[in-house]
Formats: structure tokens, C-alpha cells, sequence
């Protein structure tokens, strides 16, 4: 674990002066003496786990047609996380410009395509959700949505919404963790990431975060909605 998850300080390549002057000042203003990287990681992991396992121990029997739920719901979520990244995180909405300012405002500075390594487990709060964003992706969206599946359809199709959506969540926060990691960590030489952490660290760059690569785990709907970002492209 520890050689495939570490990076250590030596390995990380170096930070242009902007971006270390934004993180030290960041450090010192939003990350607490208290603050414990893996202990948020564990949370997020433990707590997304826990629900996922619980989840599918309550899906008995299920029917053809029942795991069709599975695709459909991934699709659902990809879309979904897709027009979130797009939307609000990147454009100022009413009532929801604590995301603009996190994502556009702050992680965007904390890591650019030139400095895409986190440099110690203090900065994994500006990689993972704040804890509590699991409360809220359980309760105002997976469950109401599950809810709703349960009075239209069966209980099946109701908990198995909620395996993929967790399962969905958590794909989401470990692979994000991931792209962040020293790219020549064993888990950031895997062949599938580095694909996948390329796509995200072009993202990163200033000059295309706004129109390109907005799929953080699969870009399904980068593909579908024309912007997933081509090498060399003529604007």
C-alpha cells in the first residue's frame, strides 16, 4: 500500500512558484492542525462501502429485466456527473457557489496540468468531497430517486439504483484521489490510468477547463456531448 499510494516528496516534480505560493497560503487558511488526509480518505471509503455492501445484501431474486437497472443507472450517472462538473462547479449558479468557489476557485489553483501531484496526505482535502458531501449524495439524491424507483417499480430496481450510485461515488472519489497521485507511483503507471489521468490532466489546464474533459471518472458524456478534448485541435 504504502508503495503504491505514497509520493514521496522527493518524486514530486516541481511546483511552478504560483501554484506553491497558492497551496502554502491555502494550507495555512483551510486545512486545520487537526485535519488527518487518511483519516478523511477512510471516511469516505468506509462510510461509501458500508452503504454499497448493505445495499446489495437487501437485492434478493432479481428478474431479467431488473439488471437492467445496472447499465441504465451507470449511463445515469455518468450524465449526471457530467452536467454537474460542467454546470455549477464551473459556472456560478444561484445557491450553489460554495462548489464554484472549492472546485473553479480553489482546486483548479491547488492543481494545474503542470502540477497535478498532491505533496502530503494535508492535501488530500483539496482532492476528496468534504465528509459530509456523502450524507448529502446519500440523502437528497440517491435515496429520494431510489424512493421513487421503489413506488414505480420494485424494490430490486430501488436497491440496485443504490449499489451503482454508491458504487458510482466512490469510483469517483477513488479514481480523482488517483489522478493525483506521482504519476510514477505503481498505481499511476497502470495503463488504464494513465489514460484516464491524462484526460483529467488536461482538464487542469487553465486554458481548457471550461469547454473540455468534464467526466472525471469515464468520459462517456465527454464523447456524447462533442467535448472530450482532442491533441492538437484546430479552434
Amino acid at each position: 500500500m504504502q508503495n503504491a499510494l505514497a509520493t514521496p516528496l522527493e518524486t514530486v516534480p516541481r511546483v511552478p512558484a504560483e501554484v506553491e505560493r497558492f497551496r502554502v497560503e491555502y494550507r495555512k487558511e483551510n486545512v486545520g492542525p487537526r485535519y488527518s488526509g487518511w483519516l478523511h480518505f477512510g471516511f469516505t471509503s468506509v462510510g461509501s462501502l458500508a452503504v454499497l455492501g448493505f445495499a446489495i445484501s437487501r437485492v434478493h431474486d432479481v428478474a431479467p429485466l431488473e439488471w437492467l437497472t445496472l447499465p441504465i443507472a451507470f449511463l445515469f450517472a455518468n450524465v449526471c456527473e457530467y452536467f454537474g462538473h460542467k454546470g455549477p462547479m464551473h459556472r456560478p449558479k444561484p445557491g450553489m457557489g460554495l462548489l464554484f468557489q472549492r472546485h473553479t476557485r480553489e482546486h483548479h489553483h491547488f492543481f494545474t496540468h503542470d502540477a497535478m501531484a498532491y505533496e502530503s496526505s494535508r492535501d488530500f482535502k483539496m482532492v476528496l468531497f468534504p465528509p459530509v458531501m456523502l450524507f448529502f449524495f446519500l440523502g437528497v439524491i440517491a435515496t429520494p430517486v431510489a424512493g421513487l424507483l421503489f413506488l414505480v417499480s420494485t424494490a430490486n430496481v430501488a436497491w440496485l439504483f443504490i449499489v451503482v450510485a454508491m458504487g458510482y461515488f466512490l469510483t469517483y472519489e477513488w479514481l480523482h484521489f488517483i489522478y493525483h497521485l506521482d504519476e510514477g507511483s505503481f498505481v499511476g503507471r497502470l495503463p488504464m490510468v494513465k489514460v484516464l489521468r491524462r484526460h483529467h490532466q488536461r482538464h487542469h489546464d487553465k486554458a481548457l477547463m471550461g469547454r473540455w474533459n468534464f467526466n472525471i471518472t469515464f468520459p462517456i458524456s465527454d464523447r456524447v456531448f462533442g467535448t472530450y478534448y482532442v491533441e492538437n485541435r484546430r479552434e
